[in-house]
């Protein structure tokens, strides 16, 4: 098992990077603040849950195969960057404005959350972060590897629903106050549309 001291120096190291400015963030933002705190709420669950994937993937060696393989890790970026984009096209076409606060259904609240844990998985970055970040903190000598990696994974999926919801019920608060505002949340929908088309473009071409 991981040594209390290395879960410490974990758990310390994944709270600084879960508030690091990215994508899977700033999805979380966009929609607490377009469709209001459950919707984030929904998105901030998908994310980190999405976690527990990639963590079986770190385990079993598919990460490792994605990101040692070109194709491979292309393929999957441009599928993930796809899937963002077409996810950010159905927020622009929609007529939809900001939602009042618990005006999002359950029936939405729960494709929300299928969405994004979907997005999470097909997002290389995601595994190379997993294969990169996670064996600084595994001790050999301590055995297990595997029970582990599984140990700081499920650390990680708490820690980032935790930062995620703070998040998302941030940005349902100022959600909630655009829509006070005459004319604001009449295109806050679009607007969130457009920023997550953004980063899909954004996960296709990093280094544009």
């Amino acid at each position: 098992m991981v040594s209390l001291t290395q879960l410490a120096l974990f758990a310390v190291a994944s709270t600084l990077l879960i508030f690091t400015p990215g994508p899977d963030i700033i999805y979380v933002m966009t929609r607490g603040v377009a469709q209001g705190r459950k919707a984030g709420l929904a998105a901030a669950a998908g994310f980190a849950l999405g976690n527990f994937a990639h963590t079986f993937f770190a385990i079993v060696g598919l990460s490792a195969l994605i990101t040692s393989s070109a194709t491979a890790f292309a393929c999957v970026r441009y599928a993930g960057a796809a899937y963002l984009m077409y996810i950010g096209y159905k927020m622009l076409r929609s007529k939809a404005s900001i939602v009042a606060e618990g005006a999002a259904g359950e029936l939405a609240c729960r494709e929300i959350f299928r969405q994004s844990i979907l997005a999470n998985i097909m997002n290389p970055k995601v595994a190379l972060f997993f294969l990169a970040f996670f064996p600084q903190f595994v001790e050999r000598s301590r055995g297990g590897v595997p029970m582990q990696m599984l140990v700081l994974g499920s650390t990680f999926v708490m820690l980032t629903m935790l930062g995620f919801g703070l998040v998302a019920l941030l940005s349902g608060e100022i959600g909630r106050w655009l829509n006070r505002s005459a004319g604001a949340g009449n295109r806050i929908g679009q607007v969130a549309g457009c920023i997550l088309m953004a980063l899909g473009l954004r996960l296709a071409w990093p280094e544009a």
